[in-house]
């Protein structure tokens, strides 16, 4: 097997690794404006017969795509392991993601899109997710493990830089009243319209990571043959489960507290719309205000996670989702949602950031692939029930602070099991 390869000539490692870390900037649009704050909530408000109905067929798609994603990322990750190299699994995913963002134009305000909208969010949310397993796993190969904290932070930060960026466009390009491209409003046009922004963005700004990024070297293995050998290492590696002790431990408490981070994700435009009666431009002033908040939160403590190690930050930080997440559900002044609101999107990057870096850090080199596939698993096997926790307990109660309760618990159920998590050995730390 030949050895992984080095950055061409003329290109610099921080040239290779800017180029990683920007593509987070590329694909925090599609969270940020498909999943979150502009298409979840149009397709609620103004696409499904009413909003509670939308929000748990919204939940129950999410719940669906969640599951493919579970059951087919360590696969995925496998069969990468054994071709030797990650870019081309990325391009494609990629690719379907931004396909299917493009074509969420073709959503109008109408009960007839729902079946639509629900399948084409879904198959983005796929590539979206798929993608993300090739590319988290790209970062051990480009970063000294002594930055791979930074690193996985600042990329994180980028993202939220990228969805900020995207978020203010959209909103005084395209949604308010005089926007600057004067998109007509018929039909929701303009709305419509920035999911082909969302798309274009994704496809300009991931080019970076595909001409100056190296990747590993081709074993020449035919895909037939990687495939079966793929299953054969994940299943051999499952059932050598206490060899990985550590990464097991870790990936069963990241099961649970990105299962609440996914609904967060899912609900959070859903929620405000509907409990808040925010309208469209509104709930992208909120999304503008909660990516500053999250970028500045995954920036610093990008620095805390090479200092004092990843498990120590992720505790920090579910603390900081757990206090204000649960505030949110009690108050019912707009002032103080925005209040704390804006207060836990602090922790939303330091916590996936870290997360990244931990399982970067313990991941040997020989299975990385099919780690991150696990780790792609471990956000989604069970990602279907907290969307379905809050679809089913909305329309069982007619409330959606009942229903986004259920993503509270998570966090907490999260946080006791990181407690469980063996520390790793940073800079002397942990």
């Amino acid at each position: 097997m030949t050895s992984r390869s080095s950055p061409a000539p003329g290109r610099s490692p921080g040239a290779a690794l800017w180029s990683w870390a920007l593509y987070d900037w590329a694909n925090s649009g599609f969270a940020a404006l498909v999943q979150t704050f502009v298409f979840a909530a149009y397709f609620t408000r103004a696409v499904a017969e009413n909003e509670t109905l939308g929000t748990a067929q919204w939940g129950n798609m999410m719940g669906v795509a969640g599951l493919v994603i579970g059951l087919g990322g360590p696969v995925l990750g496998a069969v990468a392991d054994r071709t030797g190299r990650r870019k081309p699994w990325l391009g494609l995913f990629t690719g379907l993601c931004i396909a299917a963002t493009a074509c969420l134009w073709f959503v109008t305000p109408s009960p007839s899109s729902v079946v639509p909208a629900l399948i084409l969010a879904g198959v983005g949310t796929i590539g979206s997710e798929y993608a993300m397993i090739f590319y988290n796993a790209m970062l051990p190969a480009l970063a000294r493990p002594s930055a791979i904290g930074r690193w996985s932070g600042w990329g994180w930060g980028l993202g939220y830089a990228g969805g900020l960026v995207l978020l203010v466009l959209a909103l005084y390009g395209f949604v308010e009243q005089g926007a600057w491209f004067g998109v007509p409003r018929e039909q929701a046009m303009n709305v419509r319209a920035v999911m082909v922004l969302t798309a274009g963005w994704y496809l300009v700004f991931c080019l970076p990571l595909f001409l100056f990024s190296p990747d590993g070297r081709g074993t020449g293995a035919p895909l037939g043959k990687a495939l079966r050998e793929g299953v054969a290492q994940l299943r051999d590696s499952l059932r050598r489960v206490r060899e990985y002790r550590d990464v097991a431990i870790f990936l069963l408490a990241r099961l649970v507290y990105n299962d609440g981070l996914t609904t967060m994700f899912a609900f959070g435009g859903i929620y405000a719309a509907g409990t808040f009666g925010m309208g469209p431009g509104e709930v992208i002033v909120f999304g503008i205000g909660l990516n500053v908040t999250a970028g500045l939160g995954a920036a610093s403590f990008a620095w805390l996670d090479d200092w004092l190690g990843p498990r120590r930050t992720i505790l920090f930080a579910l603390i900081g989702l757990i206090v204000p997440g649960a505030l949110i559900l009690m108050v019912e002044s707009k002032t103080l949602f925005w209040i704390f609101g804006l207060a836990l999107g602090i922790f939303v990057g330091p916590v996936q950031a870290s997360s990244r870096s931990y399982l970067a850090r313990v991941a040997p080199a020989e299975v990385r692939g099919e780690m991150f596939g696990l780790f792609a698993l471990s956000g989604k096997l069970t990602s279907f029930m907290g969307p379905l926790l809050v679809g089913w307990l909305t329309l069982a109660s007619g409330s959606q602070r009942v229903g986004m309760a259920s993503i509270i618990g998570l966090f907490v159920l999260g946080f006791a099991g990181m407690l469980f998590v063996p520390r790793v050995v940073t800079q002397g730390k942990e």
